[in-house]
């Protein structure tokens, strides 16, 4: 799922054309011990230099490394990963890996933003090193052909009555488009195929085994390694823990439930400011906004990138603000902004930032080179390739007025767009089922799994039910606090993670960090 982390935006994507499947959506993916010679993948070194964009801090430092596009048949083409890093300042062990989550959230420019300060403690003894996943940011970015909201429509088949037969021909068409926007890559996305490129990093950086932090969708993506890499699974964190096992439909409803709680924090929150452009009572604010996405879908405004903002865009961004109350504050003034003077211009540049630790980083993304709806399109296209499931279109035109009923009542804000990326699956080749029947009982080196009680994202009992999947390598630290994941928002928790991947110390199975060490707004 997503990570402040997730980033809940969403792309029109859905059911596939004869055309679309002969272009090729993900099918099965080879796993790590199949296959022919990967060794020239595995003897390449990375050439670091100079990151390039305006923005980029002088002392992170840019490379890439050479994946094959389809690990069952290398000769078939290869991608190149853009990775970045900071230098340990004395002694190297090695690396630390960091994913920033998503599904769909560029590393590079999200460790190049507040000059990767949350992670600088780490370089005691690391160099620490993030990427572009596949299909992401500088890495063969995929894209629908538009911006937020453009492909899927302002308001998108789930806030609008329709019918079966009018939803499919949208998705269709909205398929088609993304086919058409992406490359070859698009058939080759996922968990499972993004993990073997870890392993070609872990090997490019000259490390004997995976060190790793990973957060939200970053700890999918973790657990998946750890399944198919075990002997190279070296000290592993997975932060604001997803689940392995719940499908997309029952984990969407949790995602807007939990936006929808958080919303409702934020807007308590805000209230009590004079400045809260909601006014001052939080029942009224949760009606102004509801009215204000409702004015947006029937009225967008025009953006500084010459496209339209609609409600559902609104939502979207609202969305990837929420979890980070340390962001509360320039969300309000985004917001403000809007309603005052009809400029989403501070909402759009706070939603270029990413996961986690949550930061803005406007002007270090790549945009002659990376689609604007780039996070989006990712998003759909490697939550669809990890999903196995695909109901019918006559279960669909069966199920689809419950669906609804259920999604806005988990949300009446972000219930709609959450259902949206759920239909947007609909009619595409069956993803992996790796993940939701290999990944489980690994034989590992210990791992750290972090849950957050208050976790509007990734629910604690996500936590509990991915250790005791993982079995006997798994140790869960219980971070009493809200906000999604830990490390950005609890002292404790940084310190416990730090002292784990420097120095190998655990912290008990059980052990818990306090409300005490949170950080306010």
């Amino acid at each position: 799922m997503l990570s402040a982390h997730q980033r809940w935006a969403y792309a029109g994507a859905g059911v596939v054309t004869l055309a679309l499947l002969a272009a090729g959506l993900p099918a099965a993916v080879a796993t790590a011990a199949e296959g022919p010679d990967l060794s020239r993948f595995y003897h390449q070194q990375i050439k670091w230099g100079t990151c390039k964009g305006d923005g980029m801090p002088a002392d992170l430092q840019c490379g890439q490394v050479t994946v094959p596009l389809d690990y069952a048949h290398p000769g078939a083409g290869t991608l190149d990963l853009a990775l970045a890093r900071y230098r340990a300042t004395g002694a190297s062990r090695g690396s630390v890996l960091l994913n920033f989550g998503g599904p769909g959230v560029p590393g590079v420019p999200q460790l190049a933003a507040d000059g990767g300060k949350d992670f600088m403690p780490l370089t005691n003894g690391y160099d620490v090193v993030t990427f572009d996943p596949r299909g992401v940011g500088r890495s063969s970015p995929v894209s629908c052909g538009g911006g937020m909201g453009q492909t899927s429509g302002a308001t998108g088949p789930a806030t609008h009555d329709n019918s079966p037969e009018a939803l499919l021909k949208q998705v269709r068409k909205d398929a088609d488009e993304c086919a058409k926007h992406s490359s070859p890559v698009l058939a080759h996305i996922g968990t499972v195929n993004a993990s073997r490129d870890l392993d070609v990093m872990r090997q490019a950086l000259g490390d004997k085994k995976l060190n790793y932090l990973g957060f939200s969708y970053g700890t999918r993506l973790g657990a998946v390694y750890a399944s198919q890499f075990p002997d190279k699974t070296g000290r592993m964190v997975l932060d604001g823990v997803d689940t392995l096992t719940e499908p997309l439909s029952e984990s969407g409803l949790v995602s807007a439930e939990g936006q929808q709680t958080a919303l409702e924090d934020f807007l308590t929150w805000c209230t009590k400011d004079t400045s809260c452009p909601f006014g001052q009572d939080p029942r009224d604010a949760r009606q102004r906004v509801a009215r204000l996405v409702e004015s947006l879908d029937k009225d967008p405004v025009p953006t500084s990138f010459g496209q339209q903002f609609s409600g559902q865009d609104l939502v979207a961004t609202m969305g990837l603000e929420l979890f980070d109350r340390k962001k509360w504050p320039e969300l309000e003034r985004s917001l403000a902004s809007l309603v005052q003077d009809g400029d989403p211009s501070a909402l759009l540049q706070a939603a270029g930032g990413a996961a986690l630790p949550h930061a803005t980083y406007s002007g270090l993304v790549d945009p002659a080179n990376v689609p604007p709806d780039n996070l989006e399109s990712a998003l759909l296209a490697i939550n669809c390739a990890d999903d196995p499931d695909r109901p019918s279109a006559a279960q669909l035109t069966k199920e689809i007025d419950d669906l609804k009923a259920a999604y806005l009542e988990a949300s009446p804000i972000f219930g709609p767009l959450r259902l949206n990326e759920l239909l947007m699956c609909y009619g595409r080749p069956k993803g992996s089922d790796y993940i939701r029947e290999k990944v489980r009982d690994v034989h590992t080196p210990k791992m750290l799994l972090v849950g957050t009680r208050g976790d509007p994202a990734t629910p604690y009992r996500w936590a509990e039910e991915t250790a005791e999947r993982l079995g006997s390598s798994a140790v869960l630290l219980d971070n009493k606090g809200e906000g999604h994941t830990g490390y950005a928002s609890s002292k404790c928790v940084r310190q416990k993670v730090t002292d784990f991947l420097l120095y190998g110390s655990l912290p008990d199975n059980g052990s818990s960090c306090g409300p005490e060490d949170a950080t306010a707004p």
